[in-house]
């Protein structure tokens, strides 16, 4: 039987999960409104004049946060950057609450060293882990980073030179010399959990840049003219020199490094034999019993996964349990 022959698109849809896997992931959260279709040159300007406006401060991959003691809070009123660098000229418009609060985001130009004391700039990958802000918001923030990023890098035409302006809420750049329009990028990446045909062993490896004893899922950017699974392919074989076939989605996640949307998948090995490429500094083979230890920091050699919330932790946490799963 041929793929065409397979379950029928109906039949998938019927058996997909809702909410969909992807929701379990960091990041993932956002509640926000975005309105596309209502997007417009001055959709900022009427934002801004909103009185219940609030934006996200960001720079430089951190986040700015005030902070009461224990408590974060990533929300800023206009009212609150008077002691801030921020043009809010240049501010993105993130969407909207379901209370019609219009939610923005723009960069903090003040060194982080002159910062008032009750704020704070904390990387993105910090906030995710010790979760200093609800996931609604880290959404958000994921959103947020990725605009202010793109509009930040990309203010002249990749056409003439020419200085472009920002338009539709930060959605848009148009040259207003050549006309040419550019739109925000997002970097589709691949990462894959291999497992043995029997499903019995999976494939982590570790990057020298990895702290000490993490494993984790293999990946690496889709190229241009690839289909995802051609991508997990071919990056499981570079990193790994595992050969691997069947091919299967599994869920996603923004991943606001400055832009990025991992696509998780599962895939079946063909071969077992690792053949290490430079990219990596171990890959191994690891059963169910050593990634359990793994996930819950038993592991006699210190060894662990990714925190949980990172698209790799949901794949390995559903193939380590997936017999209990089954057996429910």
């Amino acid at each position: 039987m041929n793929q065409s022959e397979g379950p029928s698109m109906t039949k998938r849809l019927a058996e997909a999960p809702y909410p969909e896997l992807s929701s379990e992931s960091g990041f993932s959260g956002n509640r926000l409104e975005r309105r596309s279709e209502k997007r417009s040159e001055n959709s900022t300007r009427e934002a801004l004049q909103d009185e219940r406006a609030h934006l996200y401060l960001l720079q430089d991959g951190r986040v700015l946060l005030k902070h009461d003691e224990e408590i974060f809070d990533a929300v800023f009123a206009p009212g609150e950057l008077y002691d801030l660098t921020v043009d809010l000229a240049e501010a993105v418009l993130l969407g909207f609450q379901p209370d019609e609060t219009p939610v923005l985001a723009a960069y903090c130009g003040t060194d982080k060293e002159e910062l008032p004391a009750h704020i704070k700039a904390i990387d993105l990958r910090s906030v995710f882990v010790q979760g200093l802000v609800p996931p609604d918001k880290l959404g958000a923030i994921a959103q947020a980073s990725a605009l202010v990023s793109w509009n930040r890098t990309h203010r002249f035409c990749s056409r003439c030179g020419h200085e472009s302006r920002m338009t539709d809420g930060g959605y848009k750049r148009i040259c207003p010399s050549c006309q040419g329009m550019h739109f925000p990028r997002t970097d589709p990446v691949v990462i894959m959990l291999a497992v043995t045909p029997d499903g019995e062993k999976c494939l982590l490896g570790r990057s020298p840049h990895f702290a000490e004893g993490s494993y984790s899922c293999l990946a690496g950017f889709v190229e241009p003219g690839e289909t995802i699974e051609n991508a997990v392919r071919r990056e499981t074989a570079e990193e790994s020199g595992i050969t691997v076939g069947k091919v299967a989605y599994y869920a996603s996640q923004p991943w606001p490094f400055p832009h990025t949307l991992m696509i998780g998948c599962l895939a079946e090995a063909e071969t077992t034999e690792i053949k290490l490429d430079e990219e990596l500094e171990d890959c191994r083979w690891f059963g169910r019993a050593d990634v359990r230890k793994m996930l819950d920091n038993s592991h006699p050699d210190g060894l662990r996964t990714p925190p949980h919330g990172a698209i790799a932790s949901l794949l390995i946490r559903s193939w380590a349990w997936e017999e209990e799963k089954d057996d429910a």
